[in-house]
């Protein structure tokens, strides 16, 4: 256990961060997977989803580690590769995306022979903002006419937004709005953002008119919800969110000061997504205003340490990485906990590391993965280097070893098969022995 605590490199404070929150997870999931394991099993045992949560961690922890070894500047091509894959993901998506776990928009796809859903969405995020911050680290020295960014840069932006829009606004927003704080920090010019915004809510405009004119499309059955819960959050119409809200708001105010206990919810068997979309109304529940504000100080926290952690970037490319794929995190950490609470309408937006979800838990922990890789300090990057120095003069040395016997076993096979004499059956010989 020590020396794989010692092959941790980066920040051990955004380490200890994420195992905290990691650690944490398991007793609100066990606690609030009850209403599904009474929808899906009838027996409401939840071991099958805490096994399924603890599976889900364990690949995601794995997937940071992985992560973190790989030197963060390589994400710049493999961003250009992936862009294209994350579009025909997407595009199954849309013609045959299922629906998961109570959900009501189909956002996942089923992985063959695995039986694994996974929500491309999720991926799409990841690979677009690191493709942001690749162009902005490139063209910073550069001088880049806005008609030049809008092919390089925004076109992809918004054919992968437009993919993801039909069946989840609160993603395709919430990136947009990322991406929009990036290339601010990255010096794009405001006077070309302001035209892109203007881009963007006319083509959103352009999406609910399309939506009015072919009512019976499936790319648009999702308009109605947004119109529906916009509606609901700004009046006092009832409809099933309400029902959602009202269940989440008698959690929290049962929760109190200390909360009810751990296991000890009542609304987790009411609360529909109380295992995700949801899971802070239980934790407040469960734990009172002391575990909820305890969960929103790690978050903080955590936001605290990207900051530092982009900062003490050594490039441009490190710092927008930070930024990117840090911050939209706790962004939507605060999106579900403003949901819980009423303070913004219901967006499905999950818990990141908390709530159950084997994609969202790990395109979080990529994400976590390639930000500690850029907060490697400089001796770690240099004993990394040397290790693999070290690989690469011993694969020499067997290389050069391995030549050396060739050659020795070529000069023994010609020694052995050349010679001065001169054994041929020469009929004139008995003439010139005379």
């Amino acid at each position: 256990m020590k020396e794989l605590v010692n092959n941790l490199k980066g920040d051990r404070v955004i380490w200890s961060f994420v195992a905290l929150l990691a650690l944490f997870s398991f007793m609100p999931v066990f606690s609030a997977s009850s209403n599904l394991a009474y929808i899906g099993q009838g027996t409401g045992n939840t071991i099958s989803y805490l096994l399924k949560h603890l599976a889900h961690i364990f690949i995601g922890l794995i997937i940071i580690y992985w992560v973190h070894k790989v030197p963060f500047h390589y994400y710049r091509g493999i961003s250009l590769i992936a862009l294209p894959i994350v579009w025909i993901l997407l595009g199954y998506t849309l013609i045959k995306g299922t629906v998961i776990a109570g959900a009501n928009a189909s956002r996942w796809i089923q992985v063959p022979f695995i039986k694994i859903s996974f929500q491309t969405s999720t991926l799409a995020t990841i690979v677009l903002l690191i493709f942001v911050a690749r162009y902005l680290s490139k063209k910073r020295e550069e001088e880049d006419t806005f008609k030049e960014s809008l092919i390089q840069l925004w076109l992809p932006v918004f054919i992968t937004l437009g993919m993801i829009l039909p069946a989840n606004f609160s993603t395709t927003a919430l990136i947009f709005s990322m991406i929009l704080m990036l290339t601010f920090v990255g010096k794009y010019p405001i006077k070309y953002l302001s035209f892109i915004i203007g881009a963007g809510i006319a083509a959103l405009l352009l999406f609910v008119l399309l939506s009015k004119a072919f009512p019976d499309s499936h790319l648009f059955s999702r308009v109605s919800t947004w119109q529906s819960r916009i509606e609901n959050f700004t009046s006092n119409k009832p409809g099933e969110d309400d029902y959602q809200i009202e269940k989440a708001k008698i959690a929290i105010a049962s929760g109190g000061v200390y909360g009810v206990g751990p296991g000890k919810s009542v609304q987790k068997h009411f609360l529909p997504q109380s295992s995700s979309d949801f899971i802070y109304a239980i934790i407040v529940e469960e734990w009172g205003l002391i575990g909820g504000f305890g969960i929103l100080t790690l978050y903080l926290l955590l936001f605290i340490r990207f900051v530092i952690a982009a900062h003490k970037a050594n490039s441009l490319f490190g710092k927008l990485l930070v930024v990117g794929l840090g911050f939209p995190m706790i962004f939507q950490a605060m999106i579900n906990m403003a949901v819980a609470v009423e303070l913004l309408p219901v967006t499905g937006q999950t818990l990141p590391l908390i709530s159950s979800g084997g994609s969202s838990i790990w395109m979080s922990c990529i994400a976590l993965g390639i930000i500690i890789n850029v907060t490697k300090k400089e001796e770690e990057i240099a004993e990394e280097n040397k290790e693999k120095a070290k690989r690469e003069a011993a694969l020499k040395k067997l290389i050069d070893k391995q030549l050396e016997e060739d050659e020795d076993e070529e000069e023994e096979a010609i020694e052995e098969n050349y010679s001065i004499q001169d054994n041929a059956n020469n009929p004139m010989k008995a003439v010139m022995n005379k």
